[in-house]
């Protein structure tokens, strides 16, 4: 008899573009494995009217999969790195990571605008954007720019924004390119100008810590370096106790042997940010993000993160 495996995901485009390329590694990796998938819908899914960070942050995207484990009624659950939470459930674990795909934002015009790239906004530009990371790193460099708030898959952005006066929106490049939507793409933004979210471009696959089996099959689609630089800005993440109503971005990558981070912590009004780097060897990356998340704390961002936590 033939091994099987069912796989948990979201039911929007690009989680589902996620499962179908973990599963289509999968049966490369195992000819011979049925793979079965599941859509489970989660609670960040059902609530559209509201912005992220009026809703909480613990698990809107992963609680709902992450109990179909628990109950074993799926054998792993394919996320977006983002948005799983620096806490597991007892019982589960992230089993491998996959590689990532390319971690900046980019700007993506109305196309009724004359401006493409981001530098040539106009002062008083309308962006729209559902992310306090990106709202606060861009008033912080454009004070007179006008945010508005925006939710939905990437389809029903792109219609949002056709159809409006915005004069364009910011998005993760990862999910952009994914969808096949990279025409779109009128700017990419520097690290100097958006920091991106922590684990952004990355897919995390979790199973049942117990599951040496499923554990067995997905070991092939691990990659080493992913892990390493993700698990800095995780461990950064983890010690500020951010999440999405928390201004944080982070960037971490390796070079050689050396584990680069670097992050910054906004208010969000964008008025004072706390900006920070640090490297050191791989095999140490996850204190280097608890270490530079302590230099940041010291150095304004504990005043930052409690005034935003009185106001949320």
């Amino acid at each position: 008899m033939s091994e099987s495996l069912c796989i948990g995901t979201r039911g929007i485009d690009l989680a589902l573009w996620q499962t179908a390329h973990v599963k289509a590694l999968l049966e490369a990796h195992s000819p011979g494995l049925a793979v079965q998938v599941q859509k489970i819908s989660t609670t960040g899914d059902k609530i559209l009217d509201a912005p992220l960070s009026k809703i909480g942050d613990k698990g809107l995207f992963t609680k709902e999969l992450e109990l179909a484990l628990l109950e074993n009624r799926i054998d792993i659950a394919v996320h977006s790195y983002k948005d799983v939470p620096t806490a597991l459930p007892e019982g589960l674990t992230i089993a491998v990571v996959l590689e990532r795909e390319d971690v900046r934002d980019v700007f993506i015009a109305n196309p009724k605008k004359s401006h493409n790239a981001f530098a040539a906004l106009p002062p008083d530009a309308v962006i729209a954007t559902g992310s306090l990371r990106r709202k606060c790193q861009l008033l912080n460099g454009r004070p007179n720019l006008t945010i508005v708030d925006l939710r939905g898959n990437l389809n029903t952005r792109l219609r949002k924004l056709d159809s409006s006066d915005w004069d364009g929106m910011i998005l993760a490049k990862a999910g952009v390119t994914r969808l096949g939507w990279e025409r779109r793409i009128t700017d990419i933004l520097p690290f100097d100008v958006m920091l991106p979210a922590v684990g952004q471009g990355a897919l995390a696959v979790e199973c049942r810590i117990q599951d040496r089996r499923v554990q067995e099959l997905l070991r092939p689609l691990h990659h080493p370096p992913t892990a390493i630089a993700v698990s800095a800005e995780r461990a950064l993440l983890r010690f500020l106790e951010g999440g999405c109503q928390i201004p944080i971005g982070a960037y971490g990558r390796i070079n050689g042997g050396e584990c680069e981070l670097r992050a910054v912590i906004g208010s969000l009004d964008g008025k004072r940010m706390v900006h920070g780097k640090k490297s050191g060897p791989s095999s140490r990356a996850e204190q280097l993000g608890i270490e530079l998340a302590k230099e940041l704390y010291e150095r304004g961002g504990k005043e930052i993160l409690e005034e935003i936590r009185r106001t949320t």
